[in-house]
């Protein structure tokens, strides 16, 4: 008895069906206005976004690890996306930090100056200007824009006078442009920086993902030398003086021993001694000094960091987006969900009237 109640409730199960596929297609015409209604408004609004360009760049930098962090357990650590090397490493910004660099006003103010410039040359200027007086803006919403700019008493003043922590609303905003423009990415694996770059027209998409390339490199080599370099200057600065000790006390000798030559005093013959020693007291220190200045040269270049492009920036032949043709299916999905929902609502609004 059990077996006979379940092969009729599959049946009216499928019945069911049936019956709900049969009312939707008896509403084709409704389907015909909604869906048709549906595609011309979405190619409308779709048709008013700007189209924009996205290009990378892959780089492997130079990690300064110990081999005695590889092995067994750092295969194993891998595995569970943890990079025992940078752990172990003795910088304080390891690869894995430089993505929190987007989020230094410092930074992002520093790029405004890159010069940028459009394949035909019709635009050419700094990024700054680019963002402030060259973006196409959404059809739709510039009605929006151009109240918003009536009753803005602000304007963005030149990039040479910005304070980097302390924006004005306008290059605060810009500020937040080029964040969205610009991500850096880091693979916890392999260390692989991803940088990826966003710009209405693609020349000038893969100029700005090439300038942020210099400008990462230039940030990390000046971070990685930085105590060499100061290391540098210090001897530097004490050979050079040194060195004017030197000459100083030679001429001084010199012009002693030629006063001299016809003289036979003891007491200058002494004199000419403690010279000679002074001099070659000031001639060892000077040695010594410049010995050091050439091993801080080398420290120097040996902690600038190599850089190796895996993959370089190219100029974008396609549009990255909108997303064009997936926004219109995704739009007629959806009206076709929700007139499917109507019609079976409106049924059993219906069946209910008819049973009362």
């Amino acid at each position: 008895m059990d077996m006979e109640e379940r092969i009729t409730s599959n049946n009216n199960d499928k019945i069911d069906l049936l019956v709900i596929f049969k009312k939707l297609a008896d509403k084709r015409k409704l389907y015909a206005y909604t869906l048709s209604a549906t595609f011309v408004f979405a190619c409308i609004i779709i048709l008013g976004y700007p189209r924009y360009y996205t290009t990378d760049i892959k780089l492997a930098p130079e990690l300064n690890n110990s081999p005695s962090n590889m092995g067994a357990l750092g295969s194993i650590a891998s595995s569970f996306g943890i990079d025992l090397s940078e752990i172990n490493s003795s910088d304080a910004i390891t690869p894995l930090l430089y993505p929190n660099l987007m989020e230094d006003n410092k930074f992002i103010c520093d790029l405004y100056d890159i010069p940028v410039a459009n394949k035909d040359k019709s635009i050419k200027t700094t990024y700054y200007d680019y963002l402030q007086k060259y973006q196409n803006e959404c059809i739709w919403l510039k009605p929006i824009a151009w109240v918003k700019n009536i009753f803005s008493s602000k304007k963005p003043e030149s990039s040479e006078n910005i304070d980097p922590y302390h924006l004005s609303k306008p290059n605060h905003d810009i500020a937040e442009k080029i964040r969205g423009n610009i991500s850096i990415k880091v693979d916890k694996k392999t260390a692989i920086i991803t940088i990826e770059a966003t710009a209405q027209d693609p020349v000038i998409c893969q100029t700005l993902a090439d300038s942020i390339k210099s400008r990462l490199q230039n940030f990390i080599t000046q971070y990685r030398t930085n105590k060499a370099r100061v290391d540098y200057k210090y001897y530097k600065d004490l050979a050079s003086t040194a060195k004017k000790e030197y000459e100083q006390t030679r001429q001084k000798y010199a012009s002693m021993s030629d006063a001299s030559t016809n003289v036979s005093l003891r007491s200058i013959e002494l004199k000419l001694e403690d010279m000679e020693n002074d001099m070659q007291l000031k001639f060892n220190t000077y040695s010594t000094l410049n010995t050091q200045l050439q091993a801080a040269r080398a420290k120097v270049q040996e902690r600038t960091p190599a850089f190796t492009v895996i993959k370089g920036a190219e100029v974008p032949v396609k549009p990255s987006g909108p997303k064009r043709m997936i926004f219109v299916a995704t739009c007629l999905f959806m009206t076709f969900v929700a007139t499917s929902m109507y019609i079976l609502f409106k049924d059993a609004q219906l069946r209910t009237k008819d049973k009362h």
